[in-house]
């Protein structure tokens, strides 16, 4: 039996490699931002990975809330770590977005684990929350497998690593030096890396350890041109505000499998 492969128009074999499409705060241009609603969106649209903001409440419950207070995006004030679930969960977290999404709640961990599992990856940005909680929740889920760990913390991802070497971190790159001791250090699958640090001297070392690289690409880079130039520098992964946009482009070109 012979088997075709069928590449999109223009698309040649040389440039048949994947890259990844991770919605950041899910689909919120429009759907209120790390919500339910919001993820689900992200994953209908096709995306690859949603970006996940995970703090701890009061009472030690993870939730997803990308501020240090609810103030943004829900009818209430405060911190997160001085509210407990019942506050958080008490709150409106659509109205302000708009009144069709009136109602809408303050996610826990769990939920979104419980949602993503069998049909996206996490992309977690662990802002406020001990490796011990993170890790149980994945495990709980068996989402250890389907989960990139972001931050800045060495700390955090000893004890992440600690607790299971299995779960790919994906420390922020910064510069030459520090990506080499995190190479050094880690050996990680995978290097984050925003505009000010994705440049040739940084991408060279971690393209020679063999690690794939997944790079933001909101602001003003988060465009055609913009994903076309970091794909050709090196990048494995997109993080954008246009899940939507970036999967059409990526299938378009024969990057999206």
């Amino acid at each position: 039996m012979i088997l075709y492969l069928v590449l999109p128009s223009g698309v040649t074999l040389a440039q048949a490699r994947t890259v990844v499409a991770i919605a950041h705060r899910c689909e919120h241009n429009h759907h209120p931002e790390n919500t339910i609603p919001a993820y689900q969106a992200a994953i209908k649209l096709g995306a690859n990975f949603i970006e996940v903001d995970v703090r701890t409440t009061k009472d030690g419950k993870l939730v997803v809330m990308h501020d240090a207070t609810v103030n943004k995006t829900t009818n209430g004030h405060g911190e997160v770590a001085d509210m407990t679930l019942r506050q958080i969960r008490a709150l409106d977290a659509g109205i302000k977005f708009s009144p069709r999404f009136a109602g809408t709640r303050v996610p826990t961990f769990d939920e979104v684990l419980r949602l993503a599992r069998g049909k996206i990856g996490i992309y977690a940005d662990v802002k406020q929350a001990s490796a011990e909680k993170f890790v149980n929740a994945l495990k709980r889920y068996g989402m250890v497998p389907h989960t990139v760990v972001y931050g800045y913390s060495v700390a955090f991802f000893q004890d992440v690593v600690r607790l299971d070497p299995e779960i790919k971190i994906m420390p922020e790159a910064r510069n030459q030096e520090f990506a080499q001791q995190l190479i050094d250090t880690f050996r990680p699958k995978i290097i984050a890396f925003s505009e000010s640090d994705f440049i040739p001297s940084v991408i060279s070392v971690v393209k020679q350890a063999g690690d794939l690289i997944y790079v933001d690409r909101m602001g003003t880079t988060d465009n055609p041109a913009g994903w076309g130039a970091a794909i050709k520098a090196g990048a494995d992964g997109i993080q954008t505000n246009f899940p939507g946009k970036l999967v059409e482009y990526l299938r378009s070109h024969g990057y999206y499998w």
